[in-house]
């Protein structure tokens, strides 16, 4: 009964789910399921877009567990002293750090100026000159790619680290997760090659050498099982505390929502409505987090546009297995 229903799931997954590339599935704290697709293997590398934002907020509970970040009610600008505010722009002065996790920040633009943002050659900058303008504080507008790398620059500035670095030694290395390297472009051709690649181990950094914090990460769905199954450890993994639980608690808890989909939001966490938490990017990549059921769900995809909900093909496909 149990192989007819994998049968099921992997025949959905090849013809409605085509461009998922590899799922791991772990049950009370073990691999149960684990397979590839599309000529991937475990050893390949996914760009796993907005899921960037999760580890970011990860990356912050640490900051914070350490004394490098004194709270997230600090003013943003407060890390940027040098930064000169446009005479007569209050809103920017009143943003924080908490602002910017829940996705509660207005920006300047109507739609998004990727190609400005991409030739620009210090994406923190270029993202507080967007920051603020008329909308107000509080109210949800998801920022896909421009305005998180502000995040990215606090963390280098208490941390005296690149993201890549404080991130190795806090979270990737403990976990066993190897990320090799920052990625960079040199042309437009160079950047729609890494959307399609599945070997490039990295992390993008822009001209300046600073991290992306909502998108950009390369790992594979082990690395993303792992952290998943760290977060429903309440921080813990192999014994090892990597985060306190406080903070795990607080990143996953609804703190806004995106009225438009009804969908809870955390600290740079997608929030279930009936169970557990997720960290989502586009095209499909999930790490999915169920304390219910005890299970952490890992799926790598290849960008696809308006590619199936994961979340339903889990509850359809996952849990009648597991």
């Amino acid at each position: 009964m149990k192989q007819d229903k994998i049968r099921m799931m992997e025949n959905a997954i090849s013809s409605d789910y085509n461009n998922m590339v590899g799922m791991v599935i772990m049950k009370d704290g073990a691999v149960a399921y684990e397979n590839y697709f599309k000529g991937c293997t475990a050893e390949s590398r996914i760009h796993v877009f907005s899921v960037t934002k999760s580890i970011v907020s990860i990356l912050f509970g640490i900051a914070l567990d350490k004394g490098l970040l004194e709270s997230i009610d600090k003013k943003v600008l407060d890390f940027f002293p040098d930064y000169t505010v446009k005479r007569g722009e209050k809103t920017i002065q009143n943003i924080r750090i908490k602002d910017m996790l829940t996705m509660t920040v207005p920006y300047k633009y109507k739609f998004n100026p990727y190609t400005k943002y991409f030739t620009s050659t210090d994406w923190v900058k270029f993202s507080l000159d967007k920051l603020g303008g008329k909308g107000t504080i509080g109210e949800f507008r998801y920022a896909p790619i421009i305005g998180p790398d502000i995040l990215s620059g606090i963390l280098a500035k208490v941390t005296g680290q690149s993201v890549l670095e404080f991130a190795r030694a806090n979270l990737f290395e403990p976990l066993g997760i190897n990320v090799e390297k920052n990625i960079t472009f040199d042309s437009k051709e160079e950047q729609m090659d890494f959307y399609k690649s599945t070997s490039m181990n990295g992390w993008v950094a822009d001209p300046a050498g600073t991290n992306t914090a909502g998108w950009g990460l390369t790992i594979s769905p082990v690395d993303m099982a792992k952290i998943g199954q760290m977060y429903l450890n309440k921080g813990v993994w192999n014994g090892q505390r990597i985060v306190s639980e406080k903070w795990v608690t607080e990143s996953t808890t609804e703190k806004t929502r995106w009225k438009k989909l009804n969908l809870p939001y955390g600290y740079l966490w997608w929030i279930g409505e009936k169970d557990g938490f997720a960290a989502m990017g586009d095209g499909g990549n999930i790490i999915f987090v169920s304390p219910e059921k005890n299970m952490v769900v890992a799926i790598t995809s290849l960008f696809y546009p308006r590619a199936k909900d994961r979340i339903e093909f889990i509850e359809k496909y996952v849990y009648p297995i597991f």
